[in-house]
């Protein structure tokens, strides 16, 4: 009974095994051949994380032909972030420093932003505070925007305190030129080309942003940067000298119902094929090129952002080891124990079973010795008395059976061999000539 038993368990955890494998490759080759169409919200055309957003478009493509990626052209962090909370588009590049929405998941850091303020050189501005009731070319919408205020309000300024020109980048950017904005503020990687446009014009000048660490304490996305002399021009150089400023990371974001396998090849492009993504992106541009060695995994801590989309974590995962191999002293020792309890509760099953075993061969040798019994004895009483012991020894067996002291098994060994005796009982009860003989039933009844 044991071995049957043992052996459905077998065959059962053999099938749920192979059903377990099946299904795994199943998903696994359904998540491969499954055309994917994802929208990346990805800025304005000239930014540096469009054009990185288009040459991951072409890596994907090339590496995962099931998965298209469509680059979405947007106004900024602001308005990619509500895209994405909306559900109407699975990836977006933002400033790491904008708030975003409780669908958004973090897939990997893709560069630093750097804060840069451009003013006429002949206004004499030499800081934020001297902002105070100017121009600033900047749009009133966008991350760009809520960074300046988060600026302005540490140094004790609101957005009443100034004048916003522009309703886009290039908007402001012409106003600066044309002198109708006396500053131009831009959340951009240093060496952006449409900042060299203008600091080459050779009437503006970088105006420091100090305090980084102080303004980290409020916000903690933000970061000390520095835009390195000779950053835009290195004769003269321009800035002068490496310039104080605040730094944020451009972050690549998903949505939380995008695809994982999706994310997962994404977040493995970005990571694994960055020499790909380089040569994928215009040669006019080489400093979005160099941006690539600033791609890392998200490093934020928990609890303080948007937490990481679960197809990034499992590609960030993939070198970890699997839980056996982590925890191989702790497996080999439950495996031992397991392996120590079995053997003991084999041993003791064995012990029980021989013991039922023993037991029902004892009460089967009595049956044996009352045969011998019978077939010696002549008189009605001594067979009367044997009758006697005969039932007594099959109520003491059947109360053996209840208590599980013996098995069915003997059980039905003993029962064949005291019918054996019965019958013969039975049969000298009628052949006995001084004896008259005795019905059956009458002796069940007994």
């Amino acid at each position: 009974m044991f071995e049957f038993i043992r052996s459905k368990l077998i065959v059962v955890l053999l099938t749920v095994i192979s059903v377990a494998v099946a299904t795994w490759w199943f998903l696994d080759w359904r998540g491969r051949t499954r055309v994917y169409n994802v929208t990346l919200a990805a800025g304005s055309r000239t930014g540096e994380s469009y054009l990185l957003g288009q040459a991951l478009k072409a890596v994907v493509a090339r590496h995962r032909p099931n998965i298209r990626i469509d680059v979405l052209e947007t106004g900024g962090t602001a308005e990619s972030l509500a895209l994405l909370e909306s559900g109407k588009v699975a990836l977006a590049a933002a400033q790491a420093d904008v708030p975003v929405g409780s669908a958004a998941r973090l897939i990997a850091v893709l560069y630093l932003d750097t804060f840069q303020l451009l003013v006429h050189k002949e206004l004499g501005i030499r800081s934020i505070v001297d902002l105070r009731g100017r121009r600033v070319g900047l749009p009133k919408a966008g991350g760009q925007y809520q960074s300046f205020l988060v600026v302005a309000e540490h140094f004790g300024m609101t957005a009443a305190d100034y004048q916003f020109v522009g309703g886009n980048d290039e908007e402001a950017d012409r106003a600066f030129l044309s002198n109708r904005a006396d500053a131009v503020f831009r959340v951009r990687a240093v060496g952006n080309p449409a900042i060299a446009s203008l600091v080459r014009t050779g009437d503006a000048e970088f105006v420091p942003i100090p305090q980084a660490q102080a303004m980290q304490i409020r916000l903690a996305a933000f970061t000390p940067a520095v835009i390195p002399q000779g950053a835009y021009l290195g004769a003269p150089p321009i800035p002068a000298a490496d310039l104080e400023s605040v730094g944020v990371h451009r972050t690549l974001l998903a949505h939380r119902d995008a695809s994982d396998d999706v994310v997962r090849a994404v977040t493995e492009v970005l990571i694994e094929e960055r020499q790909e993504l380089a040569d994928a992106i215009p040669g006019d541009r080489p400093e979005v090129r160099s941006l690539l060695a600033g791609v890392k995994p998200p490093d934020t801590p928990r609890g303080l952002g948007p937490p990481v989309h679960d197809g990034a974590q499992a590609y960030y995962d993939r070198d970890k080891p699997a839980f056996v191999e982590e925890y191989a002293d702790f497996v080999a020792l439950s495996l031992t124990v397991l392996l120590l309890l079995g053997s003991w509760m084999w041993e003791l099953r064995r012990w029980v079973v021989q013991g039922q075993k023993d037991r029902a061969d004892d009460y089967t040798h009595e049956v044996i010795l009352l045969i011998t019994r019978i077939q010696e004895t002549a008189g009605a009483a001594e067979r009367e008395a044997i009758r006697r012991e005969l039932l007594k020894l099959l109520n003491d067996v059947v109360w053996a059976l209840d208590q599980e002291r013996i098995s069915e098994d003997s059980f039905q060994s003993f029962r064949v061999v005291w019918q054996i005796a019965f019958d013969l009982l039975r049969e000298h009860d009628r052949t006995s000539t001084s004896d008259a003989p005795r019905p059956a039933l009458a002796f069940a009844r007994e």
